[in-house]
């Protein structure tokens, strides 16, 4: 391949998605991945709002919902359950269609193995990706001016050594990419051993459909487990079903009875057929940096959790888009020299405030209620607290948004911060996601957004066009939309919007305060 392109390590939904993002780009790359077709393991399965505007923009959107498992009537929903999945005391939890006004699609539900047969039907239409399915990796080498990764054929004798500008581990939490960056961790292990297991049970899928008919994931409390979950989800509406929870060490040697495990936790004596059987060790994970030089680590190669929440497949595919679109400007040529330093400075502190903000403070909190309430010894305390944890579920949902406000190449408030905490909002803030409006002419914002940056002007006098002229002075792809006095300028709190190709605010205001050219060379990296 030529020495200007990106060769990818893992071809899990990370390095597919970051594989498109770049062949759409028309930047050469290689992707090696070690399994020939994907594994028939139902993890990664809540899509957000936000992963499907990627899919809309990657170009697969229609063909990834029509992957579904579970019929579109049916609810891809949540709820917390206390004790047992049967009892009398629950929820709903995560309701990700409240927060569904600020993103331009639906969220969706199915395995992460359907959604990498999408992923992987859409590279193949890219004639600028090459995709090396049954290859291990042995080497991967930064050489100053490249990189070299030995590849081998796992059921043959094919050997290659591929020639890079720059790689990519999604290669997973024992990253190789990683290990040959030198890269270390910052650790926080849990000391639990979680199993996965996946089976099929006719009776729970009876018990669930006349109990909690449009649920397709359960969390269950227990209080003998301290704050940590059981956790069933739903495969299909066929009885399969896959779930977690905490085992002893003991288990991983055999004999253990994982079938009363899941009838304890269901609150019901049905029938359960194993199809799998694995574990895992609950750990917090997350590199010190996410580059090295040319080498980049991206998805659970840069950060792992325990799979609370379904935030890991989402906090991936957007490392993906962000890593994407700025090899794409090394590519094209536009880039500025601290643009890829970039992508460590807005992803890894939002991965940090996920895990800290979010699933750790989620086990804390269950820790603290479990351990303060029992219906047993006070009902009306019990009753008090549950309805709390409901409303709290809620403001959750809305507390999670992702943004880049402290990030060096985005016009941020002074002094703030890059979290995965923040607010949603149909204002325009430099830093966080745009918001889709209505335009004058009855389009999305989003149907206008171009595949570079996007500036909407809706000034009268077009006062927005030196920033776009100053943007193709430097090579900048960039589209304007000019729609004077739009309405949609009411809502965004600004007159002009510098969007990013990530769909991220980088600058609003009403009129260039601060000169043209530097608005775009902060943006793409010439920081001074």
């Amino acid at each position: 391949m030529s020495d200007q392109g990106v060769v990818i390590v893992g071809g899990g939904p990370v390095g597919l998605g970051l594989a498109i993002t770049l062949g759409q780009s028309g930047v050469a790359t290689t992707l090696i991945e070690r399994n020939t077709a994907p594994q028939p393991i139902p993890r990664g399965q809540n899509l957000t709002q936000r992963t499907l505007e990627h899919c809309h923009f990657w170009g697969c959107e229609k063909e990834l919902r029509a992957a579904r498992t579970i019929p579109r009537e049916h609810g891809i929903g949540g709820l917390t359950a206390y004790r047992t999945l049967l009892g009398p005391d629950s929820y709903d939890w995560m309701q990700r269609e409240l927060v569904r006004p600020f993103y331009y699609t639906d969220n969706e539900r199915l395995p992460q193995y359907a959604t990498e047969a999408v992923l992987r039907a859409r590279v193949a239409q890219l004639p600028t990706v090459t995709c090396h399915y049954g290859w291990t990796v042995g080497q991967v080498s930064d050489e100053g001016e490249g990189v070299t990764v030995t590849i081998a054929e796992r059921e043959g004798s094919g050997r290659l050594a591929l020639r890079g500008a720059y790689a990519v581990g999604c290669d997973g939490s024992r990253s190789i990419v990683r290990q040959a960056a030198g890269i270390e961790q910052d650790l926080s292990d849990h000391d639990r051993v979680m199993c996965l297991l996946v089976f099929r049970s006719k009776g729970l899928h009876a018990h669930l459909l006349r109990r909690h008919p449009k649920k397709s994931f359960f969390c269950v409390l227990d209080p003998a487990l301290k704050g940590y979950w059981k956790f069933f989800g739903r495969v299909d509406l066929d009885g399969e079903f896959f779930f977690h929870a905490p085992v002893p060490l003991s288990a991983k040697t055999g004999g253990y009875d994982f079938a009363g495990l899941v009838r304890e936790a269901a609150g019901a004596d049905v029938d359960v057929d194993f199809t799998y059987t694995g574990f895992w060790d609950l750990r917090f994970a997350v590199a010190k940096t996410y580059r090295a030089g040319r080498l980049f680590i991206a998805g659970d190669a840069a950060h792992s959790h325990p799979p609370y929440g379904g935030y890991g497949i989402n906090l991936g595919f957007e490392d993906a888009v962000n890593l994407g679109w700025k090899l794409a400007a090394i590519h094209q040529g536009w880039a500025g020299p601290s643009l890829l330093d970039s992508y460590d400075a807005e992803r890894r502190p939002v991965f940090v405030s996920a895990a800290r903000d979010f699933i750790a403070k989620s086990i804390e909190d269950d820790r603290a209620f479990l351990s303060a309430c029992d219906p047993q010894q006070d009902r009306m305390l019990f009753d008090a607290a549950w309805a709390a944890r409901r409303s709290g579920a809620t403001g959750e949902v809305h507390a999670f948004e992702p943004h880049y406000e402290g990030s060096p190449i985005v016009f941020g408030p002074k002094g703030a911060e890059t979290s995965a905490k923040g607010r949603h909002e149909h204002k325009a803030r430099a830093g966080h996601h745009l918001s889709p409006q209505t335009l004058a002419d009855g389009a999305s914002t989003f149907q206008s957004l171009g595949e570079g940056f996007t500036l909407f002007d809706f000034t009268h006098d077009g006062a927005g066009k030196d920033i776009a002229r100053a943007a193709r002075t430097k090579g900048v792809p960039l589209r304007y939309v000019a729609s004077p006095d739009d309405p949609a300028s009411k809502a965004y709190g600004a007159r002009i919007l510098l969007v990013r190709p990530d769909q991220f605010v980088a600058w609003a205001g009403d009129t260039a305060t601060i000169a043209p050219a530097a608005i775009v060379a902060r943006t793409i990296g010439e920081l001074s």
